[in-house]
């Protein structure tokens, strides 16, 4: 990965477009996102928030637009629906510096919590197994787990799953973090236990970009929030003036919407 200065966003993207087939899904997004800052992604189901992530995280092609990473421009062959990155080995670099947190935890059923967080950076990037446990046994209890190691994920609750998978991600030492939805699988009560896992994140000043339904969690942790409707920047900005005085008509339906 190339040197990249202080002040060079990990995360850039210009115009972005994305369809699947007919539908036009995001329609010339631009979104920055700065070192150690959080930049949240709300809006309505549909409003192309996780696919924007996903762009992110070139797990989706995009058909038009720029995609930094640290400075770093991602290559492109082909145009339109036929587009796809050029470089194989590039977005594998890519990817293992940003890792996803999902909706659903995606933990390995047939591994147990501590295999699960040292799995990646032992097969993908190729590290020494005992760094790595004593790495993972520090995430794990980082999150609050760290007495879950042995166990299995089915014996967890949802909320200890999914504080697993946000070691997973940290046991990457990624430059950025990528959730997705990260809470709205869980009951409220379990949550509030990943709730405080990713504020701390946040307060340590790590980069993040969250997509979640949460406005509390977003307006708490965020430096930048993104209000996307039907796959467009409706209105962006600080949580203090998003939340707290929405200027578009839009903003402010879905506000009252999520608070009702």
């Amino acid at each position: 990965m190339p040197d990249a200065s202080a002040d060079t966003p990990v995360i850039q993207i210009r115009d972005l477009h994305k369809s699947y087939g007919q539908l036009e899904v995001l329609k010339g997004v631009d979104l920055t996102a700065p070192r150690g800052h959080v930049v949240s992604l709300i809006g309505s189901s549909g409003s192309g928030k996780s696919t924007l992530l996903r762009c992110c995280n070139l797990l989706e092609d995009s058909q038009q637009g720029e995609i930094k990473f640290e400075g770093e421009a991602v290559r492109w062959k082909g145009e339109g629906m036929a587009r796809h990155p050029a470089d194989r080995e590039q977005v594998t670099r890519i990817r293992t510096n940003l890792s996803m947190v999902f909706q659903q935890f995606n933990l390995w059923s047939h591994l147990t919590i501590l295999q699960n967080v040292m799995e990646a950076p032992v097969t993908v990037l190729k590290r020494d197994p005992k760094e790595v446990e004593a790495k993972a046994r520090q995430y794990l209890a980082k999150v609050g787990i760290g007495d879950k190691a042995d166990a299995w994920p089915a014996q967890l609750s949802g909320g200890q799953q999914q504080r697993a998978a946000i070691a997973r991600a940290l046991c990457m030492e990624p430059r950025a973090l990528l959730f997705d939805e990260p809470t709205s699988a869980l009951d409220p009560e379990l949550e509030q236990e990943v709730v405080r896992v990713i504020k701390a994140l946040a307060d340590e000043g790590r980069t993040m970009l969250l997509v979640t339904h949460d406005m509390k969690l977003a307006a708490d942790c965020s430096d930048h929030v993104i209000f996307l409707h039907k796959g467009k920047i409706e209105e962006q900005g600080p949580p203090s003036s998003l939340f707290g005085n929405p200027q578009s008509e839009r903003l402010r339906g879905f506000l009252s919407a999520t608070a009702a």
